[in-house]
Formats: C-alpha cells, sequence, structure tokens
C-alpha cells in the first residue's frame, strides 16, 4: 500500500504515498475516501453558501444531498462494474468492494441528475430543478477538483509514457526508476479548476435557468474526451478500442454546445418561462398566492386613496356657493 512519485524533470524530490491515512481497530481508513470526503464536503458548502442565488434554500440542499450521496455512490460503482462485466461475472463477492477501488465519476454525475429530477418532482415548492442543476455542476467541479487527488495517492488515473518536464515517475522503491507517464490526474484537477473559475463568475450574470449546467457539459466533456485519450486504465465499449468516457464526454460536450447556441441565437429563454430567470421559478407554498393577491389590491387603493379624498374634501363651488347662500339666510 506504499509506493513512490517523482518528478525527475521538475525536481530531485520523492513523495512516499501511504495509500491508509489511519486506522480504526484493524480497519483502514485509505486517503482515497479521506480525500472524497473532504471533496464532498466542500463543494455541499459552496452548494448551501450561493443557493438562495439559485432559487432554493440551504435546508433543501442538505435534505437533497442526504439523499444523492449514497445514490451517487452506488451510481458511480453500477457504472463500473456494468463496464467491467467480463471480470465481475466470476467475482460477484466483489460486486460492492468500492474500497479496493472501481468508481466511475460518470456513473455518480448520471445517478445525481436522476435524483435531483425525482426530488425536484415532489418538491417543486423548494427548488427549481434547473437552477439547483446550475449550482450543483458548480458544487461538481469542486468536487472533482479535490477528488482527483486520490487517484495520485493511490497511484492510479495515469497516462502514457512521455518526455515533458513534468513527466511523472511512479515506483515501489524509492531508488526505483521507470520511464516517466503523463499525470492525467493532474490535469483533469487542472482542467476543472480552470472552469470552476470561469463558471462560478459567469454564474453571476447567467442569463437562463439550465446555462451553466450546459457549460458544465461542454467544459467538463470536452476535457474529459482529451485527457481520457492520454490514460492507459480507461474503460471500454466491448472488445473495441473505444473509451467510454471518450464517447461520453464529447456526446456531452456536443449537446450542450448544440443546446447553448440555439439559446443564444434564438432568445428561447425569453419564450419559455422555465428558462426564463423573471418567471417564477417556485410553486407558491400554501397561502403565499392569497397574500400577493391582497397586496397588489391594497397598494393601488392606497395609492389612490388621497386623490379620492382630496376630491372629497375640497368642495366644489357650486357646493361652496350654496353653502355661502344657506348661511346668509
Amino acid at each position: 500500500m506504499v509506493h513512490y512519485v517523482s518528478f525527475p524533470g521538475l525536481f530531485d524530490k520523492v513523495f512516499k504515498l501511504n495509500q491508509v491515512a489511519f486506522h480504526i481497530g484493524n480497519w483502514p481508513i485509505r486517503w482515497y475516501g479521506v480525500i472524497l470526503a473532504v471533496a464532498f464536503l466542500l463543494g455541499a458548502l459552496y452548494l448551501m453558501k450561493r443557493a438562495s442565488k439559485f432559487e432554493t434554500d440551504p435546508d433543501t440542499v442538505i435534505d437533497l444531498l442526504i439523499i444523492a450521496l449514497p445514490c451517487g455512490v452506488l451510481g458511480a460503482r453500477a457504472y463500473y462494474v456494468i463496464n467491467r462485466w467480463d471480470y465481475y461475472k466470476d467475482h460477484l463477492n466483489e460486486l460492492l468492494s468500492i474500497w479496493n477501488g472501481g468508481l466511475a465519476i460518470y456513473g455518480g454525475v448520471i445517478a445525481g441528475i436522476l435524483v435531483v429530477l425525482l426530488f425536484g418532482r415532489k418538491n417543486r415548492h423548494r427548488f427549481n430543478i434547473l437552477s439547483f442543476l446550475d449550482v450543483g455542476a458548480l458544487g461538481l467541479l469542486i468536487g472533482q477538483i479535490i477528488g482527483r487527488w486520490g487517484n495520485f495517492v493511490n497511484g492510479e488515473a495515469f497516462g502514457t509514457a512521455t518526455n515533458l518536464p513534468w513527466g511523472m515517475v511512479i515506483s515501489q522503491t524509492a531508488t526505483g526508476g521507470g520511464a516517466a507517464v503523463h499525470p492525467t490526474f493532474l490535469y483533469e484537477s487542472l482542467w476543472n479548476l480552470l472552469g470552476f473559475t470561469v463558471l462560478h463568475f459567469y454564474s453571476k450574470r447567467r442569463k437562463f435557468r439550465g446555462e451553466i449546467f450546459a457549460w458544465y457539459c461542454v467544459w467538463y466533456g470536452f476535457g474529459r474526451g482529451l485527457i481520457e485519450g492520454l490514460r492507459t486504465d480507461s474503460l471500454y465499449i466491448g472488445d473495441t478500442s473505444i473509451r467510454i468516457s471518450q464517447v461520453v464526454g464529447f456526446t456531452g460536450c456536443v449537446i450542450g454546445a448544440i443546446f447553448l447556441i440555439w439559446m443564444y441565437c434564438t432568445k428561447a429563454w425569453k419564450r419559455i418561462p422555465a428558462f426564463d430567470l423573471s418567471a417564477p421559478g417556485l410553486v407558491p407554498k400554501e397561502g403565499t398566492e392569497e397574500k400577493v393577491a391582497d397586496c397588489e389590491e391594497k397598494i393601488p387603493e392606497e395609492q389612490g386613496k388621497p386623490e379620492a379624498e382630496e376630491e372629497a374634501e375640497t368642495p366644489s363651488q357650486e357646493e361652496s356657493g350654496e353653502a355661502g347662500d344657506s348661511k346668509d339666510e
């Protein structure tokens, strides 16, 4: 569970990496799990902080994440197992052995989206599905930025051999050599960091609901598709040489790009209330509609009252004359 990593083209230091962070009794707690937990926590804190800007509240975020976390883990595992079924069909006892690795981010993302859609249908008064997908994409990027460093500790998710200065060497001994390889985990972490930075600031001026999520699909899908081509541990479609993550990544990128181009060129969000940020994003809670109606009726009445009172209090010339005649009499 110990290996050594170095970057000989940059500096002479060798990193000794132990996959186990500590033990609880005889049970090893791995750094991979700790890093993923930190990634999830920071992503959740970001969602809670920005919830009000995306038509929801922190309590709803917590309720949704409590459901999404286990579903996301199961989805990530299921995605991996399905695409490695040639192995797991003969090792059914390892189907849930996630502590030995075998989680695919796309499976977790798909499961998370399904949870948001199902939860949203029953809780429309608590959040807007499209807006939550927007902020959820930003939180997911945070998780991916940090989570990829779990691959570094495990000595996995690296690429083919390279002569570039930042090539990474992984060995079982401190003095062991070997070919330098692409640190693809680092490429993806930095790509996601750049994407998060850009989308975080742009999200403050988003034009329509679903825009940030679409940009996430474009940004992450394109980057993952390119980086996946360098990796040596990819999942493939059957017996072909086609990498599954490249197909999913580039497909998501194309669909997201088509959707964005259509929205920007046609200004469709101005005609479709579901995307229009100025349209109501939540179903009002019980009694809210009546209160709003009362306020709308009350405001015109109050605005018109002074004028009406002034007209009533100011007698006409005829009334003044009649009043004067009566007094004289």
